[in-house]
């Protein structure tokens, strides 16, 4: 019902930056929050950096000041611009939305997109 696909990863030198891209479609019917989580090998997933329907955000301590979430409304899309990126940033990165459907307009539903690899050398 709904699909959201990831771009944008890839492999970058310390200090560089990437943007991700997330594009969901589907039968959506409005959107929450969209989020970035990631993900590094032997760790569990953590959230990175949310933004909300009216547009305040939060971001993970380790990424602020570096990380900048935004997000299109009219075209369902949810970006990521990584600057001054780290080693440690390198993960799997995921999007992820709470949703309602049109057909199922009174509950939201959490969906998120398969990943893509941002690895960062030293």
């Amino acid at each position: 019902q709904v699909q959201l696909v990831e771009s944008g990863g890839g492999l970058v030198q310390a200090g560089g930056s990437l943007r991700l891209s997330c594009a969901a479609s589907g039968n959506i019917a409005s959107i929450s929050v969209m989020n970035w989580h990631r993900q590094a090998p032997g760790k569990p997933r953590e959230l990175v950096a949310a933004i909300f329907s009216v547009g305040s955000t939060n971001y993970a301590d380790s990424v602020k000041g570096r990380f900048t979430i935004s997000r299109d409304n009219a075209k369902n899309m949810v970006y990521l611009q990584m600057n001054s990126l780290k080693p440690e940033d390198t993960a799997v990165y995921y999007c992820n939305i709470r949703a309602r459907t049109t057909t199922d307009p009174l509950t939201y539903y959490a969906y998120w997109g398969q990943g893509t690899q941002v690895t960062v050398s030293s």
